[in-house]
């Protein structure tokens, strides 16, 4: 077939993809219906048979097994009827008189009427040295032969039983030694593995038994079987493997007991059963089961047809009346509105909705211009009226001004009184702002805490007046509820047409001149170009934190980690310094930030990580036990972070186990199920974890105790507190409780003087970390501070005083 030819199967999926968009939705519910419960048929149809495949075979499969237990059972009977028979023959004195006068003859006659008495085909007398006397024929060399390869072993084992093949025929023998009183001989009995043992078999296991002789050098070939006259035994000497082997048109499991074994070769038995009997009486149910099927298949497709056209109906009816409605009339009359079920619901819906649509549709106007809250202009509606004004105004002769503010401690409202409380308090700001500008004037909510005036055919004085208005309208404190609330507010003022010529220009500018009065809070900001270019030169010292790695700008510095309970050295956090080489030494401050916002801080974060790990020898000289790295959300995020850091551990010959990695509660809250995939990855790498900045997040003991962190490192803003508060000693005390109860240990930031020190281990926190010990340090300082850290005993520190002079700096 030419490759651009169309699949054949590509014009069938077409008709039955058209055939199924043009049919309706009675034919689709059929269609949907029958299917669904064909599948299910089928799946239960398919269950069935393999359950009864799988359970026929493994009822076969223990039937053999106790089918080789059975075979055993016969042996040893048959073992046990020679023995008897040989005995007696040992014991009689007319046998004993023929071994004593060496009288053949008479023991060939002996012999042979005995093994004829117990149904013996074979018996023979052998010396003292087990060499063969006479056997019950004149001259018998096969029987004397396996004779001599068996006599040993048995003699050696009184009692037991040996197969062996005499003369093409398997041979059961035993071995009875004859005394008078001394050892004068023995005698030996055998019976053949024939046809009647193998039917027996048959008959009291309903297994199929064959007896295979395998050669050493030559193909197994078949002595004796049960098996049917139909049935060749041949396949079973053909195919020794144990399993599903067909014999004539049936399968059958097959399965291979050990008989004997010798120098020559062994003799096995085959049992076998059919598997297709076995199978073939669940064959009448799985039939029942499947004309069930088909009747079922016809009287749920009559009954969905008749339910989906009863359905379907009044649904054509509303589908009309929808038709009528698009068109604009609406007097078209509707049906079933008096019924009680689903379609009388859908019916006075669609009934209601005809009536209300044009309410809606005025309501969306509303919302889109209009805010909800407070119900005066939204950003849209101030935007909409600033380009107006700015169309119909004459650039050299008009003027107008937009004022900014932005609440004060808006959030903290919302999280002290509610967030209905701070509803409140934007609604009655919102009352206030109108008496403070003209009629002419437009106020708007921004959204959230945010508002702004259009100042039409106003200048820098108004403007001005206008926001010293507004401050000493703040100054009056608002009550709500008997809660006085001090308000104050961040001004921003952008002229048109001096600092910006469109809407969207002079919206933005009023915003930066508002930000920056947030910042100085001095009252009211005009706009200030130099502003925008502090944000340009941010946005240029970003773009040369790129490059700073390869120029090996950055500098690694460490904070002293201190065993409270003993004043022992013996951790660091790694911090990144910049060294830039015009601006000198960059804060942090200035530019993790934006290395988080744009993604670069993970980058930052592997940096931290070499240095620590070239480091890693050296510190631990200085009994840093474990650095300490801050991964971020966008470290966390990373699913290839774990191979990252083993990858660097590894070029250093470093041990992930100096390592502590601290998360932030918030970090982890952004992606909870990503964040702890990575954190498990990282436990089990032998990394310690710890949460930062605890109690100052999302704290939640569900995921303390989900996460594999073994540490809390509780925030400064509560450690430096505790002497003033009694609610911050309080959090640190419960937080330390808490984390102990858990397992975990704990870390105190901001451990600032001696008396905090004092405080925390009365505490019995874990570690501490703060100025009190050192600032951060480079790495060549800390090295040159921790050989001047002297060790705090646990009794001065226990006691009342705490020498100052015992911790140099």
């Amino acid at each position: 077939m030419d490759a651009r030819s169309p699949s054949p199967s590509l014009p069938v999926a077409g008709e039955l993809r058209r055939w199924w968009v043009t049919r309706g939705l009675v034919a689709r519910l059929v269609v949907v219906s029958l299917a669904l419960l064909l599948l299910v048929q089928l799946a239960g149809f398919v269950a069935i048979r393999q359950g009864i495949e799988v359970n026929a075979r493994r009822g076969l499969d223990e039937r053999i097994a106790l089918g080789a237990q059975v075979w055993q059972r016969l042996l040893d009977q048959r073992s046990a009827t020679l023995h008897q028979g040989a005995a007696l023959l040992a014991a009689d004195y007319g046998f004993r008189d023929a071994v004593a006068s060496h009288d053949v003859a008479t023991l060939r006659s002996a012999l042979d009427n005995h093994r004829r008495r117990i149904g013996a085909t074979d018996a023979a007398l052998l010396d003292t040295q087990l060499a063969v006397v006479a056997t019950h024929e004149a001259a018998d060399p096969a029987l004397a032969e396996a004779l001599r390869r068996a006599a040993p072993e048995l003699a050696k084992r009184q009692g037991r039983t040996q197969v062996a093949l005499v003369d093409g025929r398997p041979l059961q023998l035993v071995l009875v030694p004859m005394r008078a009183p001394v050892l004068v001989g023995w005698v030996a009995m055998g019976f053949p593995l024939d046809r009647a043992l193998v039917d027996d078999m048959h008959a009291v296991s309903g297994l199929q038994a064959t007896v295979l002789a395998q050669p050493l050098r030559a193909a197994a070939r078949v002595l004796v079987s049960s098996l049917p006259a139909g049935v060749s035994p041949q396949p079973l000497a053909e195919q020794l493997a144990d399993g599903e082997l067909a014999l004539g048109a049936e399968s059958w499991l097959v399965r291979t007991v050990p008989v004997a074994a010798g120098n020559e070769g062994r003799v096995v038995l085959r049992l076998a059963g059919s598997v297709d009997a076995v199978v073939a009486h669940y064959r009448v149910l799985q039939a029942t089961l499947a004309l069930i099927t088909l009747l079922g298949l016809v009287l749920f497709g009559a009954g969905s047809h008749w339910l989906a056209r009863r359905v379907t109906r009044p649904l054509r009816q509303l589908a009309r009346a929808s038709d009528a409605l698009a068109r604009g009339d609406a007097t078209v009359p509707l049906a079933h509105l008096q019924r009680r079920d689903e379609i009388g619901e859908l019916s006075r819906a669609f009934d209601h909705m005809r009536g209300s649509l044009a309410e809606q549709q005025q309501a969306l106007r509303d919302l889109a211009f209009r805010d909800r809250l407070t119900q005066l202009p939204n950003r849209s509606a101030l935007r909409g009226s600033l380009q107006a004004a700015i169309g119909e105004a004459d650039a050299d002769h008009d003027e107008m001004a937009v004022v900014m503010l932005d609440l004060d401690r808006f959030k903290h409202v919302n999280d002290v009184l509610g967030y209905d409380f701070g509803d409140r308090v934007l609604c009655s700001v919102a009352e206030r702002l109108p008496h403070l500008v003209r009629e002419s004037d437009l106020v708007a909510r921004l959204g959230g805490d945010e508002f702004a005036l259009l100042l039409r055919g106003a200048g820098m004085a108004h403007a001005a007046a206008v926001a010293q208005r507004l401050a000493v309208c703040f100054e009056q404190p608002l009550t709500l509820d008997d809660q006085t609330i001090d308000l104050s507010a961040g001004v921003g003022i952008a002229l048109w047409p001096e600092h910006a010529l469109d809407a969207d220009g002079l919206l933005r500018r009023a915003e930066v001149a508002m930000y920056a009065a947030k910042r100085q809070t001095g009252g009211a900001q005009v706009y200030d170009p130099s502003v925008d270019t502090a944000s340009a030169q941010t946005l240029s010292l970003l773009s040369e934190l790129r490059r700073a790695v390869d120029r090996d700008e950055l500098r690694l510095y460490l904070q002293p980690k201190i065993d409270i309970a003993t004043g022992v050295v013996c951790g660091a956090e790694a911090l990144v310094r910049w060294q830039h080489p015009e601006r000198g030494l960059v804060p942090p401050l200035q530019f993790i930030p934006f290395a988080e916002q744009t993604g670069f801080i993970r980058q930052l974060t592997l940096w931290m990580v070499e240095q620590a790990a070239a480091a890693q020898a050296a510190l631990a000289r200085a009994n840093v036990r474990r650095v300490s790295v801050n991964l971020s959300t966008r470290d966390l995020m990373d699913q290839e972070l774990p191979d990252k850091l083993d990858e660097i551990l590894h070029r250093h010959r470093a041990k992930a186990e100096g390592f502590c990695l601290e998360i932030t509660e918030s970090a982890i809250m952004d992606d909870p199920a990503r964040a702890e995939a990575t954190l498990n990855q990282l436990a089990s790498r032998g990394y310690k974890l710890s949460i930062d900045d605890y109690g100052t997040g999302y704290s939640s003991l569900a995921y303390l105790r989900r996460l594999p962190v073994s540490e809390l490192k509780i925030d400064k803003s509560f450690v430096m507190g505790m002497e003033r508060s009694s609610g911050d000693a309080t959090i640190v005390r419960s937080t330390i409780d808490l984390a102990h109860n858990l397992g975990l240990t704990v870390v105190a930031e901001g451990v600032e003087n001696e008396a905090i020190l004092k405080l925390l281990h009365g505490l019995k926190c874990d570690e501490g970390q703060g100025y009190h010990m050192s600032k951060p340090l480079p790495l060549a300082q800390f090295h040159d501070w921790a050989q001047r850290w002297q060790v705090v005993p646990p009794q001065v520190l226990a006691g009342t005083e705490l020498a100052s002079g015992a911790m140099l700096h």
